[in-house]
């Protein structure tokens, strides 16, 4: 089984069609698969457009009461497609973004990858003069934020949400974290940064593909706060430092 792992907040103008084009896929590409919506407490219409979708497509929309943001849903949605595997081993999550950055197209290149072996795929962003100003200004600055601090051994690029998850190792991340804690913490990007660091040194194979992202198919401006987002960057840098020198100590 492939579950594909969707935060949504307030994505009312493309979340339909995306999970539309994922069946595309699918029925191109054949494999058992299961979407899971996290709907993060949205305002818009993002709920009434999921509605008629679960009576034709296999899937479950997750419905959080408060707003929990992109790190908390990331983390109910991990912790979802964990409980409801059958197989740790044999399934896997993909996580992605629900205002069709990460092209459902691309799915498929995950796919045979964890096929041929590969408990973690992570996608490497190629950086594009057609991003929106933020992110780019973001992607300038983040790299030498959490580097400084904390590798990932062959990941240059670790703060992008498109990735696929070996369910088995999402099982032995949750329970390494403890009983009763988040195995997502951080919000924004150090939430995709704080996920691989957790998951990626229990991957026995971690392998990485290089994907344009798109961000000209986006029906609202990016949220992406390149002052806040790396100010959050910083500091969880310099607590995954403190915690990993803990460990080792």
């Amino acid at each position: 089984m492939i579950y594909i792992g969707i935060p949504a907040h307030n994505e009312a103008h493309t979340i339909g069609v995306l999970l539309w084009r994922i069946r595309k896929v699918f029925q191109q590409f054949p494999r058992e698969y299961e979407l899971l919506v996290y709907d993060d407490a949205s305002t818009d219409d993002t709920a009434e457009v999921l509605r008629p979708y679960a009576d034709v497509l296999p899937l479950t929309v997750l419905r959080g009461e408060r707003h929990v943001g992109y790190g908390g849903a990331l983390d109910a949605l991990c912790r979802a497609a964990a409980q409801r595997t059958r197989y740790a081993r044999r399934d896997a999550l993909v996580t992605m973004q629900g205002d069709f950055t990460d092209q459902p197209e691309h799915l498929p290149e995950l796919v045979k990858r964890f096929e041929g072996g590969a408990d973690l795929v992570v996608v490497e962003q190629t950086p594009l003069a057609t991003a929106p100003v933020a992110v780019r200004r973001l992607r300038l600055v983040a790299p030498w934020l959490v580097k400084a601090f904390v590798r990932v051994p062959g990941i240059a690029d670790p703060f992008g949400a498109y990735r696929l998850y070996r369910i088995s190792v999402l099982r032995d991340a949750i329970k390494a974290a403890g009983p009763g804690a988040s195995l997502v913490t951080r919000d924004g990007w150090a939430a995709n940064v704080e996920l691989l660091l957790r998951t990626a040194p229990l991957a026995r194979r971690v392998e990485t593909v290089q994907l344009a992202p798109r961000y000209d198919l986006r029906q609202r401006a990016s949220r992406v706060r390149p002052l806040a987002d790396a100010l959050q960057l910083y500091r969880f840098g310099r607590a995954a430092r403190a915690l990993q020198a803990a460990r080792t100590g």
